[in-house]
């Protein structure tokens, strides 16, 4: 334990607190008798211990109004946090649903080329065959009337 001399009022007080705290225990010394000091202006000599009472109110009312604020930006960030956590299952539904349709239309491509192979090659079989017909007629009829 460290001992800090602090000086409230223009009096001092010899106060204990835990190693390393010394520098934070004299600042928060100093802010309190700062209110002190400003109270006891403004509201003039209402007596040592009202004013300590006042002084101890303030500084309450700030520590509440600051606590409330904080719960209040607590409140906020999970909210935040439930939003993006929505929005982002959001955005991994679409990727999926964009992905799943991408799959169908190739899938549907692949189809679609293999059914166009399949017209080409009965396409070529079709001239093939309508080719050999029509050479098979020509000479067919070649040979039933030769020229003259």
């Amino acid at each position: 334990m460290a001992n800090v001399n602090i000086k409230f009022n223009n009096k001092e007080f010899l106060l204990s607190c835990d190693d390393g705290q010394e520098e934070h225990l004299e600042e928060l010394a100093s802010n309190l008798n700062e209110k002190f000091n400003n109270l006891k202006l403004s509201l003039g000599n209402i007596g040592e211990n009202k004013l300590l009472l006042i002084t101890s109110i303030t500084a309450m009312d700030e520590y509440f109004a600051t606590k409330k604020k904080i719960d209040q930006k607590i409140e906020e960030l999970k909210s935040l946090t439930e939003k993006f956590k929505e929005l982002k299952s959001l955005v991994y539904e679409y990727k999926e649903k964009k992905e799943n349709e991408i799959n169908y239309l190739n899938e549907e491509q692949k189809k679609l080329k293999n059914q166009l192979d399949k017209n080409n090659s009965d396409y070529e079989k079709v001239i093939e065959k309508t080719t050999n017909e029509i050479e098979n007629f020509l000479t067919k009829v070649n040979s039933e009337n030769p020229l003259q």
